[in-house]
């Protein structure tokens, strides 16, 4: 609140002195921080890079539960956010801050914006982003479905399984690898067939290092060599020789649950509600129709 009081009195002035800083925290923690002023500014243990060519169109804001929104711009550089990364997916629906700050006393600031970026469009040796604002989030559906599968994500809060336990969780490097979305892991006992179908592969090595997808499908060959394929290849670079985990995968059936999972009392489906059909029920042609036992 200091901060914010300082600022404002700064622009009670009438002459000001104040840029905007962009900070831009990806999925895996990385932060970048950009600036529009001329030189750069650090505060919040961040340093606000001027070289970038950061800079942002007019921020749309309104009250009530409207989507505030706006669009950022810079260039692609090997310092600061590149082609590779954007086409890799790692700054997809990356949390933005945006303060305005009167650059000659950093601590004079508050948030104007706060958000994730959205669609990324790239070329010219530039990148625009479009921003979203929190109320974006309430534009997706919510609320609970009841159906014979269960709900959850397979260790998520409503899961609650902990892929900590042994068995459920390989970790290897990569004999080959086709087109970042089949990768063969070699001869790899324990597991039975299919284990690790509809699960997910995490790359841990190379320049693929943080990415992952959902897997397709978990295949063991004539050679005895266990293969992933993920329903969508992966956006950078993968080479036999990187390091990969590979989690096991569920297929949201109670049976699955129970046997494979040990997790019954955790299960979000509901296995004994009435098929599609079951509305399709209607009185035999008994002339008997009170309900009770015929005799």
């Amino acid at each position: 609140m200091e901060g914010t009081t300082a600022l404002h009195a700064h622009l009670a002035g009438g002459l000001t002195q104040v840029a905007l800083c962009w900070e831009v925290t990806r999925k895996d923690g990385t932060r970048f921080g950009f600036t529009d002023h001329d030189r750069d500014l650090a505060f919040d243990g961040l340093t606000f890079r001027a070289g970038t060519g950061m800079s942002a169109m007019a921020l749309q804001q309104s009250t009530g539960l409207s989507v505030d929104n706006t669009e950022a711009m810079g260039a692609l550089s090997d310092a600061a956010i590149t082609e590779e990364d954007i086409a890799a997916g790692r700054f997809d629906e990356a949390e933005v801050l945006c303060w305005m700050v009167h650059w000659a006393d950093v601590s004079a600031r508050k948030i104007v914006f706060r958000g994730t970026i959205g669609e990324f469009r790239r070329g010219g040796g530039a990148f625009h982003a479009e921003l979203r604002g929190l109320s974006e989030a309430l534009n997706r559906p919510l609320g609970r479905v009841y159906q014979k599968p269960c709900s959850a994500v397979l260790g998520d809060n409503d899961c609650r399984f902990q892929f900590q336990t042994p068995g459920y969780v390989h970790v290897g490097t990569l004999a080959a690898a086709e087109e970042g979305r089949v990768f063969d892991l070699g001869p790899v006992g324990g597991f039975d067939a299919e284990w690790f179908q509809r699960g997910r592969l995490k790359i841990l090595s190379g320049a693929g290092k943080g990415l992952s997808g959902a897997v397709k499908r978990d295949r063991i060959g004539a050679d005895g060599h266990r293969r992933i394929e993920l329903w969508e290849p992966l956006r950078a670079e993968v080479l036999a020789g990187d390091e990969v985990k590979v989690f096991a995968g569920c297929d949201k059936r109670f049976a699955t649950c129970r046997l494979k999972f040990n997790n019954i009392i955790n299960f979000q489906g509901f296995p004994d509600i009435p098929e599609d059909d079951w509305i399709m029920v209607h009185p035999t042609m008994a002339k008997t129709r009170g309900g009770g036992s015929r005799r």
